[in-house]
């Protein structure tokens, strides 16, 4: 295990622990504030994201900014993660061997970042961190806490350009963030 950012994202430049590595332009690590309290984890980077190698960058990433905008969250003072840092062809969901290979990296970036708050974008991200007991239907707009940690299960920014209805309930969920973390801080 690494203990500083620039160090593990060093280690996994060459990385070609699953067969996303064949097809990758870029590595998608992670970006933003390692000092932050909340950290935000999706599922893994799209063609926008492998050709500039920062998550969320794209049309989701896009509509996320403007969630964000809306409840005051500044990206640059966030942290933003995915399960595999490799995309998968035709944005398909990442299988469970590509996330087995790359879990520990994310595991890593959350042991170095210590967040207090994480959100988990979507279904992969929910199943994969929490466990697959759970549902993002039934479990979206809930804190869950385990070890110290308090997780918000919501939409992923994807999701909300396939319908939607989901964005009021992705701006409320956001608005809970922002409420919890103000709540930390006193």
């Amino acid at each position: 295990m690494f203990e500083k950012i620039e160090e593990l994202e060093e280690s996994i430049q060459n990385c070609t622990k699953c067969k996303l590595c064949k097809n990758r332009k870029n590595i998608v690590f992670g970006v933003g504030n390692i000092n932050t309290k909340i950290m935000f984890i999706g599922e893994g980077p799209g063609a926008d994201e492998d050709d500039q190698g920062i998550p969320f960058v794209g049309k989701a990433g896009q509509l996320m900014n403007k969630a964000f905008d809306i409840v005051g969250i500044n990206r640059e003072e966030i942290y933003i993660a995915n399960i595999v840092k490799c995309r998968p062809p035709n944005n398909r969901d990442p299988e469970q061997d590509e996330i087995t290979a790359c879990i520990d990296y994310l595991r890593n970036q959350v042991m170095i970042i210590k967040p207090e708050i994480i959100v988990l974008l979507g279904r992969i991200a929910l199943q994969n961190i929490l466990g697959s007991e759970y549902k993002i239907t039934a479990s979206r707009g809930k804190w869950i806490e385990k070890k110290d940690i308090f997780y918000m299960p919501t939409w992923h920014p994807a999701a909300l350009l396939r319908d939607e209805t989901k964005k009021v309930d992705f701006i409320e969920d956001l608005k809970q963030v922002v409420e919890k973390l103000e709540n930390i801080k006193r």
